[in-house]
């Protein structure tokens, strides 16, 4: 089969299209054949070794594992004899980092209990754009941030791959949103359903205090988003620049511990549960996913470049088809 592969750090330009073998299933695994798959900031941060630090995990000097790729949509081809949840000809999405990524292929394998149905209300493309951005907003607002009905949410970064998810989730709690983004992208989010929207470029959104604050991106510190939360508000970080990941990571633990506000982090942690509220939300027409742009398997590094450059209005699709 034909699959994508690095085999070692830097730009798109180090991603290679192979021909490598075509997996076999498990007893616990389905074989997936990809129609769809999505880029995400994690992609990024593994083709580039960045941060540094992490290398210690992703290898020192060059990859450990040679696959990107995480999320994925696609046709069920074949099942494990463990299997009892799908069979061939299933349609289904899953979030394959559990499970060795790769979904920059045209094959891929993934365990039963990290797939989920498609939902049946959206095509492929739209399916591949949910799972890794998906979850990482669902999982901060509800798990990290406590989010509650009524509570005054404020989501910075919210025309990216993640903040758009996060907008439409935590309107689906109950929450009173307000989303952050630059003035190209305004209606696009207000569209989500964000109560106000703020233009970065014409307005800080400091000046006002929110019980909790979803950090999708932004060059924004620690100490600043501190300041904007309420009595007992909470700032949850997902990504950013590295030196918010680095704040994040050494000063919210310590900040948390002075004072009655919590500043922490979140990393998606796949799993079908919480992949199936999701396609439950978007099947109630809760949450919608929203596309910036779909290439061909064959241009899959042109996606990545794209995704670099940090002008997308939504997610970067692959498609098969």
């Amino acid at each position: 089969m034909k699959a994508f592969i690095y085999t070692e750090y830097g730009s798109p330009d180090v991603l290679q299209l192979r021909d490598i073998e075509k997996p076999t299933p498990q007893d616990d695994e389905l074989l997936i054949k990809v129609q769809a798959a999505s880029v995400n900031a994690a992609d990024w941060h593994l083709m580039r070794g960045k941060p540094m630090i992490a290398r210690a995990a992703f290898g020192l000097f060059k990859p450990k594992n040679q696959r990107l790729g995480a999320d994925v949509a696609g046709i069920v081809e074949a099942v494990g004899r463990n299997v009892t949840q799908f069979s061939p000809g299933d349609e289904v999405f899953s979030d394959i980092s559990a499970c060795g990524w790769g979904s920059f292929s045209e094959y891929v394998c993934a365990r039963e209990n990290m797939v989920v149905l498609k939902p049946t209300n959206v095509s492929m493309q739209e399916a591949a754009a949910m799972p890794l951005a998906a979850m990482t907003a669902l999982q901060g607002l509800r798990d990290k941030g406590q989010i509650k009905p009524g509570q005054k949410v404020l989501i910075n970064g919210a025309s990216g791959g993640v903040g758009l998810f996060a907008v439409q989730i935590a309107k689906a709690f109950g929450a009173d949103v307000t989303a952050v983004c630059s003035t190209s992208k305004i209606d696009m989010v207000r569209s989500l359903g964000a109560d106000r929207v703020i233009d970065y470029t014409k307005e800080d959104f400091t000046g006002q205090l929110y019980d909790l604050i979803f950090a999708a991106n932004g060059n924004r510190s620690v100490l600043e988003y501190r300041r904007a939360l309420a009595p007992q508000g909470i700032c949850v970080m997902a990504g950013g620049t590295n030196k918010q990941i680095f704040q994040s990571l050494l000063l919210g633990p310590w900040l948390s511990m002075v004072g009655n506000k919590k500043i922490g982090s979140t990393l998606a942690k796949p799993n079908a549960k919480d992949l199936a509220i999701l396609k439950d939300l978007i099947e109630a027409g809760k949450i919608k996913p929203i596309l910036d742009r779909c290439y061909p398997f064959s241009q899959t590094p042109d996606a990545l470049r794209h995704l670099e450059q940090g002008h997308a209005r939504g997610k970067i699709v692959i498609s098969m088809e």
